[in-house]
């Protein structure tokens, strides 16, 4: 019988299953385990926390590393004029355990001391995890600050917390005597640590063979880049010397791109759905000494996700039970939206909801472009309609922020319109499950795979969305979901946006708000055809155990 590969008191709560024997680590900036956790910003945390869930449910000899970010991400609340306020607020938790681990990292030359906390699966359902951090006694200021925040807005000190993930969590490693079989690079924030298991061995066999990568970028522009001078003056590199750095990751000049160097330094690379792994095949042809990229479609922890009455409606195929349950679960979000808002919603108003990272891409106010078509929506008596907005957008991007506050002035004498803050695993939850469309209209191809829909459509939503990332794989017109028809590629970017815009109306008020209203049964067929198809396949289990299968192998 395998065994967990962690030395105790931090091996696996489990038995570990025999096909799950290989040992993996999983190194990711951000993972959302549970609301009271916050060391997450969006998407690729939501992504990380269900695969850790899904590892245990599983019973995988797999462990998480992490940054513990004293302040998280931010906290998102209203200023005096309801407006975006971001504040920074320090987090304690009584559910870590100090490993008493401790190790210097260097960071400039400098020696930064970095402690390991230990969250045990027991916790909250997950794997063992790790944390680092250097906000402790043994560093001056400076240093402490390195773990803060998450993507902190000072590139600098981003690329110092690259190093701490990534050489620091190799550093835990060795302090804990293991070396697991596969290094899991989640993003490519934690390539430092190749470098680290390189100056062990001296040969790029011993690193190809122990990591592999996962890419979520589907730009080349969009994958991060430093001055190589800059990150070899940051100890990014260790002590590689510079001749046997360029022959292993075949970089010349003076441009370090991270995701090229990942690709040189695994033996396997996946997209994160089946477009984005064609998009990041045809994307990286033109660089020779690149590993193998395919692709595993992300997915979302059901156990975790799906509310239970509604799971039980779904399993007896009960249209009524169906309908009784999400009108409660209405009642509940609405109770949220009236205690911020001051705002009365109607649980037998169709409710449409918005909520992911606040991003240019994402088009978060892309239905209200054309305000006179908004306003006729949202005034419609015969066949009204409800709109939520929800998101963080990163908290120095001065655009998205824009955007965000933009449309809480837009809605503010709306009553069946408005803004949430606080966007979090619990928010989101809310959102999901007292939703009745679940809007996503990225531009199509810029979203390597989404994830919220997936939840959502476990909670009774039904996705209405430009048809990208993992929605190609799931998405049935006017069966499962409602698919925005794609735009020319020749249209310029004003006129895309104006093609998906009006589609979206046509959508709404052609096919959606009659179905619902008028054929009230029809409706919750699609909305049960959704639950069903959803799972298994966009289920973390089956993505935990395709990592296993095709990733890991």
């Amino acid at each position: 019988m395998p065994k967990s590969f962690l030395p105790k008191p931090f091996a696996h709560s489990y038995k570990i299953a025999p096909q799950y024997a290989k040992s993996v680590a999983y190194f990711s900036c951000e993972f959302a385990i549970s609301q009271s956790f916050k060391v997450y910003s969006g998407g690729l945390g939501f992504l990380a926390g269900s695969h850790m869930r899904s590892a245990a449910d599983l019973r995988q000899n797999l462990c998480g590393i992490g940054i513990l970010w004293t302040y998280g991400y931010f906290d998102q609340s209203r200023g005096e004029d309801q407006e975006l306020a971001i504040q920074f607020r320090k987090k304690r938790y009584s559910f870590l355990k100090d490993t008493g681990i401790r190790f210097t990292v260097p960071i400039h030359g400098h020696p930064v001391w970095v402690k390991a906390m230990f969250l045990p699966g027991d916790e909250f359902g997950t794997v063992p995890m790790f944390f680092l951090s250097t906000d402790i006694e043994e560093n001056d200021a400076l240093s402490r600050a390195l773990t803060h925040r998450l993507y902190d807005n000072d590139y600098l000190r981003r690329i110092a917390q690259y190093i701490i993930l990534g050489a620091g969590g190799a550093r835990l490693l060795e302090e804990l005597g293991v070396d697991p079989d596969v290094w899991h690079l989640n993003e490519a924030h934690g390539l430092s640590a190749a470098f680290r298991v390189y100056e062990r061995f001296r040969k790029i066999e011993e690193v190809k063979r122990r990591f592999v990568f996962t890419t979520h970028t589907p730009e080349e522009a969009g994958n991060e880049t430093h001055d190589f001078k800059l990150l070899r003056d940051f100890s990014f590199f260790g002590d590689v010397p510079e001749g046997e750095l360029r022959a292993i990751t075949g970089l010349e000049g003076d441009v370090f791109n991270h995701s090229l160097a990942a690709l040189r330094l695994s033996h396997s690379a996946n997209g994160v759905s089946k477009l984005h792994g064609e998009v990041s095949r045809q994307m990286w042809s033109k660089y020779p000494n690149i590993c193998n990229i395919t692709h595993v479609t992300n997915a979302q922890n059901k156990k975790f996700w799906a509310d239970k009455p509604l799971e039980a409606a779904r399993q007896a195929g009960d249209l009524d039970a169906l309908r009784q349950r999400k009108r409660q679960l209405k009642e509940e979000l609405f109770e949220l939206v009236a205690d911020q808002t001051g705002k009365r919603f109607d649980p037998d108003v169709l409710t449409l909801v918005w909520a992911r990272r606040f991003a240019g891409y994402k088009r978060p106010d892309l239905i209200v472009r054309d305000a006179d078509l908004f306003r006729d929506l949202i005034g419609n008596a015969q066949r009204p309609i409800q709109i939520l907005w929800a998101g963080k957008p990163y908290p120095f991007d001065s655009g998205a922020i824009e955007t965000f506050n933009y449309l809480i002035h837009l809605t503010r004498d709306m009553p069946n319109a408005s803004v949430l803050v606080g966007y979090e695993l619990g928010l989101s939850r809310l959102l999901k499950n007292g939703s009745d469309i679940w809007l996503n209209n990225p531009v199509v191809t810029r979203e390597a795979s989404g994830t919220s829909g997936m939840s959502a459509a476990m909670n009774g939503s039904v996705n209405l969305s430009t048809n990208d990332g993992w929605v190609c794989e799931f998405a049935r017109d006017k069966q499962n979901s409602f698919i925005v028809p794609p735009a020319d590629p020749q249209l310029s970017p004003q006129d895309r946006d104006r093609h998906d815009m009006m589609e979206i109306y046509r959508i709404l008020n052609d096919t959606v708000l009659p179905l619902y209203y008028e054929k009230p049964d029809d409706w919750y067929r699609v909305v049960l055809n959704s639950m069903n198809q959803v799972v298994p396949f966009f289920d973390a289990d089956r993505m935990a155990d395709e990592y296993y299968k095709n990733i890991y192998a």
